[in-house]
């Protein structure tokens, strides 16, 4: 299966040699490796692995703990295969090719671009000023989103991430439209525990929706929206 490894390790030659190092000795296949941060002598870097399914992941989490410095931030199961921004613009130039399905399009996608476990397009009512916390509905979910729906509390609409009391972690981002909002979750599933999303995955969603948003204009103010049934 494939893993998703975060680790905050020393900005220092060497430690990113000996943290590949580790993960080979364990047992795990290096496929990619994406730099998320570098800042104040430190590195925040995502490796992504084929992890046999049979293999205790104790014993990669340990093998890391035992460098000096490195930090594990994250273990969890990736969707598909690596991606990287290349994959933005293949799905803009989707949204733009069917906007009528557009908003599906960009919720089904973004899960695997971001690995995360599942998004959905809700609606917060106009008026949620007032009305306080709640009052989303579910427009469009991914199909692993959960059903029941599990939302985080998304208002004020603004691109941020956040961790629900549960420990799932989550990333949202208003359309700046008709109340919309794209939330993604990464759900927390013992033994493996994901990282919370770093600000450059929540700029890299935001991102999305923005231009989402611009290709999709007026129909989003269709989603969530009961189709009108005729009587005849």
């Amino acid at each position: 299966m494939l893993l998703r490894v975060r680790v905050t390790l020393p900005d220092r030659p060497g430690t990113l040699g000996q943290v590949a190092r580790t993960l080979g000795v364990s047992g795990a296949d290096i496929v990619q490796v994406v730099v998320l941060e570098r800042l104040g002598g430190r590195a925040v870097d995502d490796f992504t692995v084929v992890w046999p399914g049979a293999a205790r992941v104790e014993r990669l989490l340990a093998g890391l703990a035992a460098i000096p410095g490195v930090r594990v931030d994250g273990v969890w199961r990736a969707i598909g295969a690596p991606t990287t921004t290349g994959q933005d613009a293949e799905l803009l130039a989707q949204v733009a090719a069917n906007p009528t399905d557009g908003v599906a399009t960009l919720v089904d996608a973004v899960p695997g671009l971001l690995a995360a476990d599942w998004a959905v397009a809700a609606v917060v009512p106009l008026d949620w000023a007032s009305r306080g916390a709640g009052g989303a509905t579910i427009g469009h979910a991914s199909w692993r989103a959960p059903q029941p729906s599990r939302l985080p509390e998304v208002t004020p609409l603004r691109a941020r991430a956040m961790t629900g009391p549960d420990g799932h972690h989550y990333a949202v981002a208003p359309f700046g439209r008709a109340g919309l909002v794209l939330v993604v979750a990464r759900d927390h599933t013992e033994p493996l525990a994901p990282a919370a999303f770093h600000s450059t995955e929540v700029d890299r969603l935001a991102q999305l929706v923005r231009a989402s948003a611009v290709i999709l204009g007026d129909r989003l103010d269709l989603v969530g929206t009961p189709p009108v049934t005729t009587i005849t």
